[in-house]
């Protein structure tokens, strides 16, 4: 029986563009299939009394450095040259989550494929919706449809609760990787993750 792979996901999270094509290279090794669930990172952090690692570890010395050495790593082993931190980091995700909630779960990925590129490769700022708009249409998506629904006071709903039941499940961040009932947070689980999948 194949697996699932639950991706708890928001397009802030710098780590979420960089484990995802790691992650549909071992969904696909292993005949394992991803479930993305939106949820809103600043809520997660809001409930958690978590913080971004580049904020929360500022006044640690070395702490950042060391972390932009390993994502340095990262990016080199699974050939992610095209990364670039987006100039307008942190920037808000809530209309774009609102967007996953809004599509069917098979249009997740799609969606997802579509806007990891101009956000963490080409720098460009989705929080002006003329930019998102347009990458949007061009991606075959109805943009003026799906920003309507972003309003929708059950699609409001629904992201918050994907929020908060991730926290209640003891997520706190970006990207949280649930197999088997098992948690897994961050891109460096990848390992593990795999045996995950492998074991019988």
């Amino acid at each position: 029986m194949s697996k699932t792979i639950e991706l708890i996901f928001d397009f802030v999270s710098p780590n979420a563009y960089l484990i995802w094509q790691p992650l549909q290279d071992l969904a696909e090794k292993y005949g394992a299939t991803i479930e993305i669930t939106p949820a809103f990172l600043g809520g997660m952090h809001k409930l958690t009394g978590n913080a971004p690692p580049f904020i929360r570890d500022a006044e640690v010395k070395g702490k950042n450095e060391y972390a932009m050495l390993e994502l340095g790593r990262f990016v080199t082993k699974h050939g992610l040259s095209k990364f670039r931190m987006n100039p307008k980091f942190p920037f808000n995700t809530i209309t774009l989550q609102r967007m996953l909630v809004a599509l069917a779960p098979e249009q997740r990925a799609a969606f997802i494929e579509l806007l990891l590129p101009p956000i963490w490769e080409q720098g460009l700022d989705v929080t002006d919706s003329e930019t998102l708009g347009k990458i949007l249409q061009d991606g075959g998506f109805d943009a003026v449809n799906l920003l309507a629904r972003t309003q929708d006071p059950a699609i409001k709903q629904a992201l918050m609760d994907n929020t908060e039941n991730a926290v209640s499940r003891g997520a706190f961040g970006i990207p949280t990787i649930y197999v088997d009932g098992e948690i897994y947070f961050g891109k460096e689980r990848l390992g593990q993750i795999e045996e995950q999948l492998a074991a019988p």
